[in-house]
């Protein structure tokens, strides 16, 4: 490895570099290192390097692999500058590797407050680190951004960033790299946050802007900017200010070097119905939008909003892709982007103009997008739900979601995993009062493989409401569609599919300029695939889900290909059978591989299911209204991590042992757990409330224990299909 020396010299040059606006385009893709976790200034997710190829790709293996310590959800994508391979992991840890030998040079673990884990939606998941000026920056779940010595990993500062602690923001995305500024986002729609994004300086972690997605109460006094005094008439003046709107910009912030620009894409409102959160109606800017930022002051120069009005948590967070096109007859430099709403969009980035917009997956909620205004053409009779229960396509879990798509400039293709699929969506009457540090989203969702069979269970006219639109013939037809699909940006076209093993299993993407296609799935398998066509040329098994996006990069002429493994994410108590997690631990790996490559070691096999154990009897005090209500509670509290699956990575509590049950007051009320993520909640529950939860649980360990029983004497499986019911993802 080079020396330390030499090592900050080649950090201080790639700051450099990304300081200066390009006198002229970049070129796409990385070369030999690969400098954030989109690879280039353009996040193409594409690289330069062709030693591997289809004509060896067959030989490919593991060069070096490292455990993380963790058994949670893998996100990042590697970055690799000068020989050392750093990357972040589960609540925001951060790693340096050699890249070659893979030897551990340090690792590096947060002081995180895990109370945090009461508003954290989609598991603990970080999305990666960047690297300039000698230091690593990683934001830690709990929102603290962290500056390390990239050398040693020792803390040179560390900044508090979130605006307001009383509330439910937390941090699971990567910083970006601007100048002489860090910035970041940060996440909590679903709870009671207004979205914002912050810059720090660089070298001493100050404080330099913050912009925020969506106005606040105007009786607060004048909005903090001029373009939230615009946002404000897009709003009720009467909206659920208490709730904070929503907007949070928890992934996809990027540098735009041609421009000079940051390009944010933020989040969906809160509460999800437009109804509940702006009575009047409205655009609600700056949800669901791209929004134009001058990193040295903060403020607008143009927003784009995808899908005015957010109605069904159709977030603009999902990564973006910036290149050059020849457009109308004119060479632009343009943003690709393809967020939750189904459409892919060409942005011109100089202004926000809308170039073209064509959907990818089935669209319900609008006709499509009128080309002239940009806006959609919106069909309230199809997705509309305030005036009862609505299947819209797509689901919640977005036509694209968090997983990097890549764009190969040799062939013009965006390739992505890309989910075809809809969501029943249903909400109560009237409005909900406020719930702190709560979810406030107001929302329920049954995807729609699940609908028929879910519907038996609703009383006759909401389920009758149901099956008499034309959304739902259409989720008979088709449920769901999980694929990487190559697409033509220009036409929303898709040149090739390659079907994934089910919704559930979708992943990031790299290509090479050697014509491959490299991405995992959850089922714990990498492929190798022809750009051009799609053809399967590799496959390896490794044990482990992946959903993280691979890299490459080139250390002493030897090309290497890194990919982050662990499932977790978006809806992760509900394991997928298919997935490796189902089967075997869940370890958490970095996997290296290269030409000539050695096999992957498999992860131990999860023990065979047991019969639930027996739970203890009753208090005497318990009645039928009692555990109804401990199941509403439940339901209303714990079930978005307690999913009570057989396999899942959060504990099933109906199989608690007896000392569980006996300290299960201390755990719920006075954080006895709360290091290990389990967080109390004596601030919202009262111990009425936790003695129902407790009753409730120990019916349902007595059903499931005699369910299983049954299934046991009959030789049937203890683990039967169950729903994938959630009140978000």
């Amino acid at each position: 490895m080079r020396s330390a020396k030499k090592a900050v010299l080649g950090l201080g040059a790639l700051a450099l570099a990304a300081c200066a606006i390009a006198a002229s385009p970049p070129q796409v893709g990385a070369g030999s290192e690969w400098t954030s976790p989109g690879g280039d200034m353009g996040k193409t997710h594409h690289s330069r390097l062709t030693a591997i190829n289809a004509e060896n790709v067959s030989q490919l293996g593991l060069a070096w692999e490292a455990e993380l310590g963790t058994l949670r959800g893998q996100e990042a994508t590697p970055v690799v500058v000068d020989g050392v391979l750093y990357t972040s992991g589960t609540t925001g840890r951060a790693y340096a590797f050699d890249a070659a030998t893979g030897k551990e040079l340090w690792r590096f673990e947060p002081e995180v407050d895990m109370q945090v884990n009461r508003t954290v939606c989609c598991d603990m998941v970080n999305r990666g680190l960047a690297v300039a000026r000698g230091k690593v920056f990683v934001a830690a779940l709990d929102g603290w951004m962290y500056a390390l010595d990239a050398r040693t990993g020792a803390v040179v500062w560390k900044t508090d960033f979130i605006e307001d602690r009383k509330r439910g923001d937390n941090s699971t995305g990567a910083p970006e790299i601007a100048g002489d500024v860090v910035v970041v986002g940060m996440s909590g729609a679903e709870y009671d946050v207004r979205g914002y994004v912050t810059a720090l300086d660089l070298e001493t972690g100050k404080l330099r802007w913050r912009w925020h997605v969506v106005p606040h109460d105007p009786k607060l006094g004048p909005q903090e900017t001029p373009e939230l005094e615009v946002a404000l008439k897009t709003w009720d003046p009467n909206s659920r200010w208490d709730i904070g709107g929503g907007g949070s910009p928890w992934d996809a912030i990027a540098f735009d070097p041609e421009t000079g620009l940051v390009i944010v894409g933020t989040g969906n409102g809160g509460p999800y119905a437009t109804s509940k959160r702006s009575p009047a109606g409205g655009d609600n800017l700056y949800l669901a939008s791209l929004v134009a930022l001058d990193p040295k002051t903060g403020r607008m120069k143009w927003h784009y909003q995808e899908t005015p009005g957010d109605n069904w948590d159709f977030t603009a967070t999902q990564p973006m892709i910036f290149t050059r096109m020849k457009l109308d007859g004119e060479d632009r430099p343009v943003v690709l982007h393809a967020p939750k709403n189904g459409f892919l969009y060409i942005l011109d980035r100089r202004d926000g103009k809308l170039l073209r917009a064509n959907p990818i997956v089935r669209t319900n909620w609008t006709k499509g997008i009128d080309p002239k205004t940009g806006r959609p053409i919106l069909d309230p009779e199809a997705a509309d739900y305030t005036t009862g229960p609505k299947i819209v396509f797509p689901a919640t879990t977005g036509a694209r979601n968090w997983h990097p798509a890549s764009y190969d400039p040799a062939t013009g293709l965006y390739i992505g995993a890309v989910l075809d699929m809809g969501n029943m969506i249903f909400m109560t009457e009237g409005q909900k009062p406020y719930k702190a540090r709560g979810l406030n989203n107001d929302a329920a969702l049954i995807f729609t493989p699940d609908v028929k069979e879910a519907l038996a269970g609703f009383p006759p006219a909401f389920g009758d409401a149901v099956r008499k639109t034309p959304a739902y013939a259409e989720a008979l037809k088709n449920p769901a569609s999980a694929q990487i699909r190559a697409i033509d940006p220009l036409t929303g076209k898709t040149v090739w599919a390659a079907d994934t093993a089910g919704w559930q299993d979708r992943g990031g993407v790299l290509t090479t300029a050697s014509g491959l296609t490299i991405h995992g799935g959850v089922t714990g398998k990498l492929f190798v695939r022809e750009t051009k066509t799609g053809k399967l040329l590799k496959e390896i098994d490794t044990g482990t889900a992946i959903m993280a996006a691979p890299m490459t990069y080139e250390v002493g002429g030897v090309q290497y290909i890194a990919v982050m493994a662990g499932w977790g994410g978006g809806g992760y108590p509900f394991v997928p059978r298919y997935s490796a997690a189902y089967n075997r631990t869940n370890t958490n790996r970095l996997l290296v591989f290269k030409i000539g490559g050695g096999k992957v070691p498999m992860p131990d096999l999860r023990p065979a299911l047991e019969v639930a154990p027996a739970p203890p009897a009753q208090a005497t005090s318990v009645t039928a209204a009692t555990i109804a209500r401990g199941q509403g509670l439940f339901f209303g509290n714990c079930a978005i991590c307690h999913a009570n699956q057989p396999r899942s990575i959060t504990p099933d509590l109906r199989r608690m042992q007896p000392g569980t049950h006996e300290v299960f007051r201390e755990i719920v009320m006075e954080g006895l757990l709360v290091p290990n993520g389990m967080p109390r909640w004596n601030d919202i529950l009262k111990p009425e409330d936790t003695e129902a939860i407790h009753a409730y649980l120990i019916d349902l360990q007595g059903q499931t224990r005699k369910d299983e029983l049954e299934k046991q004497k009959a030789g049937k499986p203890l683990d039967g299909p169950s729903l994938t019911i959630l009140s978000n993802y």
